[in-house]
């Protein structure tokens, strides 16, 4: 069975030259100032994952960005000059996902309200890089490497996502085998874990981990996705075995946001989820 490849925003319309090359001059005036990625992204609020990212193209830099790191990084107005290109250049992308999956990621990016509910891996919009190249690079039938790094670049940009402001409401509840599960290796695990307290002591978001030794469950059915759509009613989400549905009859939605809401009074707080993986970490 062969599978539509995604396609990249420069097999569209050009724009991945523009990304690259804004990446580029980044890495460039961030060198000659002396900073590293971390202290850039320190001085730039926003993490070090995000500065390597978009130097190298995978992540689009966003207008009120190249806005703060123009002035850091003494670059006298030369990406400020760009904000209005990367603003027609984000008018123009096309959702760059298998088609299968391209209605939820219409409806992901306009969300005003997003909550996951996650039993088998860390959800896509809380995977580190090497985490999403692990997932899929183990995918069976198995993907060519091609394929691999677009799906990585396409993950990494659903990310973006935390940047808005407004920002939408966001709530997460892991299983916390998911915690414990390994995938690709110790390094990538404890980034990734890294990755989910950096991600959960965000104020604009609620992480919670449901416990293994719970006795009671409400949702034995797999993991799911409740989102809020700008200027429309709430929708459900599922994805299993590359099957994916987005439910929006209110009926069967409601449902989805009745067992969401006993998880999330099953599982552990926030502030206990947190310090459940700074203690997996050694942090306690």
């Amino acid at each position: 069975m062969t599978e539509e490849r995604p396609e990249r925003p420069a097999e569209v319309d050009g724009t991945a030259h523009l990304f690259r090359a804004l990446g580029k001059q980044i890495k460039v005036l961030r060198e000659q100032a002396g900073l590293s990625q971390r202290e850039l992204g320190v001085a730039a609020h926003c993490g070090e994952d995000l500065i390597s990212s978009i130097e190298r193209g995978v992540r689009t830099p966003q207008p009120d960005f190249l806005e703060r790191v123009d002035g850091l990084l003494a670059a006298g107005g030369v990406l400020e000059a760009a904000v209005e290109d990367v603003r027609e250049a984000q008018a123009k992308a096309r959702t760059r996902h298998p088609d299968w999956f391209r209605d939820y990621a219409r409806a992901e990016a306009d969300a005003v309200s997003l909550h996951i509910y996650s039993n088998q891996a860390v959800p896509g919009l809380l995977q580190t890089e090497e985490y999403a190249r692990a997932i899929f690079t183990q995918r069976r039938p198995l993907l060519d490497e091609e394929t691999i790094e677009k799906r990585v670049a396409d993950r990494l940009a659903r990310q973006q996502i935390f940047e808005r402001w407004p920002a939408p409401t966001f709530s997460h509840v892991l299983e916390e085998a998911v915690l414990q599960r390994p995938i690709g290796g110790n390094t990538v695990h404890q980034h990734q874990l890294r990755q989910l307290l950096r991600i959960g002591r965000l104020r604009t978001v609620e992480f919670q981990v449901m416990p293994t030794d719970r006795e009671e469950h409400p949702s034995m059915d797999g993991a799911f996705t409740l989102l809020t759509p700008k200027g429309r009613q709430q929708a459900a989400y599922t994805e299993v075995q590359g099957y994916s549905r987005l439910v929006t009859e209110p009926d069967e939605v409601r449902v989805f946001a009745e067992r969401y809401g006993i998880i999330r009074a099953q599982a552990l707080t926030p502030r206990e989820s947190l310090a459940l993986i700074e203690k997996m970490l050694g942090e306690r």
